[in-house]
Formats: structure tokens, sequence, C-alpha cells
């Protein structure tokens, strides 16, 4: 009797530590907010290439900051630079008296998007669903600035989606694919030219809503998790 209840207490103790262990590890490890870097290629669509995805690409860099909302929202502040050029020798566009231009602009964005996980993302809470990996998908806004002779300033909306993996304790890698809307038609005009260029390569003016100039940045991104929550168990 005695080396049951011995048995007995031992088995509740080695039960009673291994719950007290598991759930400190998955209450600790829970983090509001991921900060790292990313790299990747950048090109342009507008009247110089209206098709063609990855056409004259160009490099970009970014430094990144995200807060998890809960498991399935995050909100993300981009920091980036990059260059884009174009050629309308390769746009497969005719335009008046055969008129040609080519153009080569490095630009900087400061930019905020709202991300969607498909699935409830955490390497924890195994009990709830949740997936060390996630599709999704992100929207936003964000402002635009580009060297040149003429300067370029304006304000772009980016929509996008990406995959992330969480490859270790506190360590995501992810890729994102985003097409940048810009609200302004003279991207693609780096140089004045009174009488022919690619603002209005056939005379006639855009608005504000309906222009032709975009660029897309496709990038890999690693991000460190910290910021532990006050209440790491908060089930969202």
């Amino acid at each position: 009797m005695k080396r049951l209840k011995k048995t007995t207490l031992i088995s509740f103790l080695a039960t009673l530590f291994f719950l007290i262990t598991f759930t400190a590890s998955i209450c600790s490890q829970e983090y509001k907010y991921e900060i790292g870097g990313a790299a990747g290629s950048s090109f342009y669509m507008g009247d110089a290439n209206k098709t063609k995805l990855y056409l004259h690409p160009g490099i970009t860099g970014a430094l990144l900051v995200r807060y998890n909302i809960s498991f399935h929202w995050a909100v993300k502040t981009n920091l980036l630079a990059g260059n884009v050029s174009g050629n309308t020798e390769d746009s497969g566009n005719m335009f008046p008296f055969e008129q040609q231009s080519a153009f080569h602009r490095t630009f900087a964005e400061l930019g905020t998007q709202v991300e969607f996980n498909f699935f409830p993302y955490s390497d924890k809470y195994a009990y709830m669903g949740t997936k060390p990996y996630t599709p999704y998908l992100f929207a936003g806004g964000g402002i635009t600035y580009a060297t040149g002779e003429n300067d370029f300033l304006n304000v772009n909306i980016p929509l996008g989606g990406g995959f992330k993996y969480k490859i270790k304790e506190r360590m995501n890698i992810g890729i994102e694919f985003s097409m940048r809307k810009l609200f302004g038609d003279n991207f693609d005009v780096t140089q004045d030219d009174s009488e022919w260029n690619l603002k209005t390569p056939f005379g006639i003016r855009s608005s504000r809503m309906k222009n032709q100039d975009w660029y897309s940045i496709t990038m890999i991104y690693l991000t460190w998790d910290f910021g532990i929550r006050n209440d790491p168990c908060h089930g969202n």
C-alpha cells in the first residue's frame, strides 16, 4: 500500500511538473512584435511596360516592423528603397511619330499595410488549431519619393499577398509579392521635355483615379519576435 501511494505521488508530481513546464513554455513564447529586414526585386508597369512582369528588374531592400494583433490579423510598417527602369522600345506600344523614351528611378517608400492570415499563425497553441505557417493577403497605403530631374512624390496603395513560416522560436521567414498603385502619371518621366513624354504619350491627360503608373515589389524577409504579451495566453 505504501509503495502504491509512493508511486502514485511520484506520478502526480511528475504530471504536475510536466503541466507547469508545458504551460510556461507555451505562454512564454507569444510575442506582440516582429522586426527585421528584407531584400528582393522591383519592376515598373506603365506606358513603357503594359504587361510584362519583371521587365528590367531592379534591386530593393527594406526594414519592417510588424504588430501581431491576433493569430489572424497583423499591421506592418515598412521603410524600403529600390530602383526601377523602363524603355518604350520594349513596351510593345506604338507611340506618335515613333517617339521613344527611357528612364531610371531610385525610389524610397514609407508605408503601412494590414495583413490577414488565412491560418491562425503561431508555433504554439496547437489545441487551438494554430499553424507555424500561413499564406496571407495585405492592403494599405504609403508615400513614394523618387529621384530624377523631375522628382516624384505621391501616395501609393499596395495590394499583395505572401507566405510566412516560423523557422524556429522567435524567428520568421517569408516571401511576398505586391503591386503599388500610384496616384500620379509621371513616375516614368525623369527629364524635362515639353514636346513629348510618358506622362501624356498620346496627348490625353489621365486623372488621379485613372493613370498608368505602378511598381511591383517581390521580397524575402526575415524577422525576429519581441515584446512578450502581458497576458501571453491571450487566446486570440
